[in-house]
């Protein structure tokens, strides 16, 4: 019984072993994308600051009548939801898909409409599962995005807003802070924000720090139409990014977790088992005494029924004549 259970044992500590250096790899791996993903992050940074200035100088520079910039009652609101493809990386997917959800909650209690544009496979699977409406759904990017990724994205955002599809868009996704923290955010992209388009003085400066005069060609409120759904992608872009980086760090945790526990684990079965070897060899043992025992005791007997006639006769008067 005790080797059967050693067995077992042994077996047990060898598919753990093989799960920890799986675990393992993907942290390293997980560890140095981070890195790279944080790279790709902040090389991001100076496109969307440098766009969001020039959108704000044609905005203070003319006026534009664009659909974009005009808000408009809200009937329909679309998620632009923004997961991982694969699993094995902690809460991430969940923070998201909670957070969307708790949004389309309160849409639907507050009486107005919603639909669901799924990043990633696991928003997708998580919304379908669940019955949400989902409109359209973009995957197979969510580790590595491109900018051609996030203006596929942006297109079709643009498209159905312009449509009149949908009346409000907002981006739900992980903000990378560093590989130690993020969060989880909602960020309003269509119609665009007249704050976020606003405060620009439309000139530039001189050598000698002076204002420029600048001449549009053609009017800034032409390039302002034109330029607004670049920008709506490069803040597609900038949360595709972020949510890469939260991915990869999230990952990171994750399989450092499972390794550690994988170890301990590994330990409390080594101790199991050392304790049921203990047991097997003490079994072992005592069989061993108790069969010794038994033998001489068999002998001793043996001996006394041998030795009883002799000691019978000596024992018995003998007759003389």
């Amino acid at each position: 019984m005790a080797g059967g259970q050693e067995r077992i044992l042994r077996g047990r500590i060898r598919s753990v072993q093989a799960t920890k250096k799986i675990t393992r790899a993907m942290e390293l791996i997980a560890a140095s994308r981070i890195v790279k993903a944080q790279q790709r992050v902040a090389a991001a940074v100076p496109y969307s600051d440098q766009i969001t200035e020039v959108v704000k100088d044609l905005a203070a520079a003319g006026t534009s009548q664009s659909p974009l910039l005009a808000g408009r009652a809200v009937k329909t609101t679309a998620y632009v939801v923004i997961t991982a493809d694969r699993g094995l990386c902690g809460g991430y997917n969940a923070g998201v898909q909670r957070a969307a959800e708790g949004e389309i909650k309160k849409d639907v209690l507050g009486g107005s409409d919603y639909t669901v544009i799924a990043i990633g496979r696991k928003a997708e699977g998580y919304f379908r599962f669940r019955g949400y409406k989902i409109d359209r759904t973009f995957s197979g990017f969510s580790d590595s995005p491109s900018y051609a990724d996030a203006k596929q994205i942006g297109e079709y955002v643009v498209e159905q807003f312009l449509a009149g599809n949908i009346d409000r868009v907002e981006l739900v996704y992980t903000r990378f802070i560093s590989a130690g923290s993020q969060e989880v955010v909602q960020r309003p992209l269509v119609p665009l924000e007249r704050e976020a388009v606003q405060g620009g003085d439309g000139k530039g400066l001189d050598a000698d720090g002076t204002p420029a005069d600048f001449e549009f060609e053609p009017d800034p409120g032409t390039i302002l139409d034109t330029l607004l759904p670049r920008y709506i992608e490069a803040r597609i872009y900038a949360a595709l990014l972020n949510a890469a980086a939260s991915e990869h760090a999230f990952r990171q945790r994750a399989m450092k977790s499972a390794t550690d526990n994988a170890e301990e684990l590994i330990k409390t079965l080594s101790r199991i088992m050392n304790r049921a070897r203990q047991d097997s060899i003490t079994t072992e043992i005592m069989e061993i005494v108790g069969g010794a025992e038994a033998l001489g005791g068999d002998s001793k007997k043996v001996r006394l029924v041998e030795l009883a006639p002799l000691v019978d006769a000596a024992s018995t008067p003998s007759t003389g004549h």
